[in-house]
């Protein structure tokens, strides 16, 4: 992957992208927002899978290697998905909602 600065640097902004999205969400002033935010940050991990693809296609990663960061990227998407589907089950419609810690 050395080989192809762009493709690297772009895998490496989509999964910057994923936290930063998250932490912006969650920092604003409302759930709905929280929810926006946490759908791009969703995408974002979509996006760094679609590269690994692209990655393991130009042979710049082994299959080993792709499918354990795909893994890591769906596993990612996943739980963000979780998250949203909680939020919007909540009912919480004020201007921010923090979960519980038990």
């Amino acid at each position: 992957m050395a080989r192809d600065f762009g493709l690297r640097d772009q895998i490496r902004r989509a999964s910057v992208s994923i936290m930063s999205n998250i932490a912006e969400g969650y920092d604003r002033s409302g759930t709905a927002e929280f929810i926006h935010f946490l759908a791009i940050a969703k995408g974002s991990a979509a996006e760094v899978r679609c590269q690994l693809y692209v990655a393991s296609d130009l042979g710049y990663i082994d299959q080993s290697k792709f499918d354990e960061l795909s893994a890591a990227a769906a596993e990612t998407g996943r739980m963000i998905g979780g998250l949203i589907k909680y939020l919007r089950n909540a009912g919480h419609k004020g201007s921010k909602f923090k979960p519980q810690c038990s």
